[in-house]
């Protein structure tokens, strides 16, 4: 393989045996990187286990030349995630750049999900996210260096449908982040969010619910997973150093950076507030503010170019 952005880095990635963390494989792979290709192989709803996707992803990058290994840990099972990180240490020397990719769906409208279809969820996303990640600090605290790079969600971000276990996950991978990025700024590690738009076997299980979602799904089809790639070994190599602390989106060929919450209006009244007044004084001048019941398709209603 060819001298690329990533030579010499090596690069650990969740879920890349499948879809999305596979292109990031590949592509990281063909940028230099020597790749730790981790898949648990379960179902979409992160049942039963299947070795082949990662060795499958690890067989064509060593057919290109590259250098790869597999890693069949659960990242929410937090020994398993550590094993991520050893695997790297083990086969290369060191780690350079995590990329938290993993995840499953148990979509449910909010009445009908059950305690274990959020905890699944949650431990996978969130949970899988804080596991491998805490994993690879103390090497990037002792190198000096180091990129996390997590994947968040518009579901989170804006909102979707019956997804409350997802959107709550995804956001809370936004806070991991931030944190991440305050606490280790000293020490040159960076930490960074992505949410993607891409066509994969998640999205793929959604069932569209009337004309319109159907038009929207098979927008989602014009999205290949391989246009999330370059942004992530972007992110993972020495030109990013300055950036940190971030929340973009890749949506075809079009890249987001996403503000985070701020203030956006403010009242002052003397005396103090009661019932009363809020509902008399402060309602009617925050009104217009107001953050509607928005989700993903409402904020993105156009083609992606």
């Amino acid at each position: 393989m060819s001298q690329g952005q990533l030579e010499g880095k090596v690069v650990a990635i969740t879920g890349a045996g499948r879809g999305i963390g596979r292109e990031i494989a590949l592509l990281c792979a063909k940028e230099g990187a020597a790749v730790v290709v981790n898949d648990f192989g379960g179902s979409v709803e992160g049942e039963g286990g299947d070795q082949g996707p990662a060795q499958e992803t690890v067989a064509d990058i060593v057919a290109a030349g590259g250098k790869a290994v597999a890693n069949l840990a659960n990242v929410a099972d937090p020994a398993g995630a550590a094993t991520i990180i050893e695997d790297a240490v083990k086969a290369f020397g060191r780690i350079d750049a995590v990329v938290n990719n993993a995840g499953i769906l148990r979509d449910r409208i909010w009445h009908k999900m059950s305690p274990e279809d959020w905890r699944a969820v949650i431990d996978v996303h969130l949970h899988g996210s804080f596991n491998v990640s805490k994993a690879a600090t103390p090497y990037f605290k002792d190198q000096g260096s180091g990129s996390f790079i997590h994947f968040t969600s518009t579901s989170g971000l804006i909102g979707n449908f019956g997804q409350a276990n997802y959107s709550a996950a995804k956001l809370g991978i936004v806070g991991l982040s931030q944190s991440i990025a305050l606490d280790m700024e000293r020490f040159g590690v960076r930490s960074n969010c992505i949410a993607p738009f891409a066509w994969s076997r998640l999205i793929a299980t959604i069932p569209p619910k009337d004309e319109a979602e159907q038009l929207r799904l098979e927008r989602m089809k014009s999205m290949s997973a391989d246009k999330i790639a370059p942004l992530v070994a972007f992110l993972a190599s020495d030109a990013s150093q300055e950036v940190s602390n971030q929340i973009f989106a890749v949506r075809k060929n079009e890249i987001f950076l996403f503000s985070k919450p701020r203030p956006i209006r403010s009242m002052h009244r003397s005396d103090g507030w009661t019932a009363e007044t809020i509902a008399s004084d402060l309602l009617p001048a925050f009104r217009p503010s107001f953050a509607k019941n928005d989700r993903s398709a409402d904020i993105f209603g156009w083609d992606p170019i």
